[in-house]
C-alpha cells in the first residue's frame, strides 16, 4: 500500500521554482527521508503534502486523499512537526497535550504517550523550561496525539546537541515500529543513513536521485576509500589505472585512493605483483556525503 504519492510537483513563488518537477511514493510503513540542503525545496514539497501549501501543477495524496480539496480526511491520517514549532512559554506539557488531543475524535491515550516518549516526569514543566531534546519530544508527542497512519517530521533535529539528537532518532525508530509511517526532512547526512529505510535528495527543487541509504551509496563512483602508508612508494599513476579508481590523494602522509569494490580487488593484486607491504591499511566504505558530493557535483554543506 503506498502511505503518500506525490507526481510532478511544481511550486513557484514568482519567478523562482522552488519546486521542480519532484515525483515519489511512500510505501506504509517506511521511514522514507527527503535529504538535501537548505533551500533545496524540502520543505516546501512537505508542506503541499500536509495540505499547508496548494501545488501550482502535480498529484499529492495522503492515504488516498488530497491534502487540498479533502483536508479533514488528511487531517485525521496525518501528523505533522513543522520544522519552526513554538508553544506558549507558560503552557505545560500536560496542557498542550490536552489542548491537542481535543482537536480529535479519538486520540491518543495521553498518559501512555507521555510515557512512551519520556514525558510523564515532565508533565507539568512548562514549555519555556523544557531542554531543546524534551521540547522536540513534546511536538512529536503532538504530531502523534490524533492516532495518525502518517507522521512529517521536518528538521526534527536541528539545533540539538549530539546526544539529544540520538535520542530523537531512537523515537523516531520506536514511531515505526508503532505502525506509522514516517517522512522524516533531513539535511544531516548520518541521520538519514541511520533512519531511513530510502531516500529523495532534492537539490534545486529537483529528485537528484531516489534509492535506499546503500543504493545511493554504492552508486557513487567512490564507494570505497583505501588508504594506507606504504613503506615503499607506489606510483600514483600506476593507482590512477586500477579498475574504477576514481581519484588519488595524499593526506595526513597516507596515500588514499577512491574506486570501488573492483579498485580493492586489484589494488591488493598490484601489492601482490610489487611485493609492496601497504602499512595500516584500511578499506572504508563510502557514506552518503561521498555518494551526494558525486551525485549532484555539490557539497551538501
Amino acid at each position: 500500500m503506498t502511505a503518500i504519492e506525490v507526481q510532478g510537483l511544481h511550486k513557484a513563488y514568482g519567478d523562482r521554482k522552488v519546486v521542480d518537477g519532484v515525483s515519489f511514493d511512500v510505501g506504509e510503513g517506511e521511514i522514507f527521508g527527503i535529504l538535501g540542503p537548505n533551500g533545496a525545496g524540502k520543505t516546501t514539497t512537505v508542506e503541499c503534502v500536509a495540505g499547508l501549501r496548494t501545488p501550482d501543477e502535480g498529484l499529492v495524496r495522503v492515504c488516498g486523499y488530497d491534502p487540498v480539496a479533502q483536508r479533514a480526511e488528511v487531517t485525521r491520517v496525518l501528523g505533522v512537526q513543522l520544522q519552526e514549532s513554538e508553544l506558549q512559554a507558560k503552557l505545560t506539557v500536560r496542557e498542550a497535550l490536552d489542548l491537542y488531543a481535543s482537536f480529535y475524535e479519538r486520540p491518543a491515550d495521553r498518559q501512555e504517550l507521555a510515557e512512551r516518549l519520556g514525558l510523564l516526569p515532565h508533565l507539568r514543566t512548562r514549555f519555556g523550561k523544557l531542554s531543546g531534546g524534551q521540547k522536540q519530544r513534546l511536538f512529536i508527542a503532538l504530531a502523534l496525539i490524533g492516532n495518525p497512519r502518517v507522521v512529517v517530521l521536518d528538521e526534527l533535529t536541528t539545533g540539538l546537541d549530539p546526544r539529544a539528537r540520538r535520542e530523537a532518532w531512537s523515537l523516531v525508530e520506536s514511531v515505526r515500529a508503532g505502525g506509522v509511517t514516517v517522512l522524516l526532512v533531513t539535511h544531516f547526512m548520518e541521520e538519514a543513513q541511520r533512519l531511513c529505510d530510502r531516500i529523495a535528495v532534492i537539490d534545486r527543487g529537483r529528485v537528484a536521485a531516489l534509492d535506499t541509504p546503500d543504493g545511493l551509496i554504492g552508486r557513487s563512483s567512490t564507494a570505497k576509500e583505501i588508504s594506507f602508508a606504504a613503506r615503499t612508494p607506489l606510483d600514483p599513476a600506476d593507482l590512477r589505472a586500477l579498475p574504477g579508481a576514481a581519484g588519488v590523494e595524499t593526506r595526513e602522509g597516507r596515500t588514499v585512493v577512491h574506486g570501488t569494490d573492483e579498485t580493492v580487488d586489484a589494488f591488493v593484486s598490484l601489492l601482490a605483483r610489487r611485493g609492496v607491504t601497504a602499512g595500516q591499511l584500511r578499506v572504508s566504505d563510502a557514506t552518503l556525503d561521498d555518494a551526494f558530493l558525486d551525485l549532484t557535483g555539490a557539497d551538501l554543506r
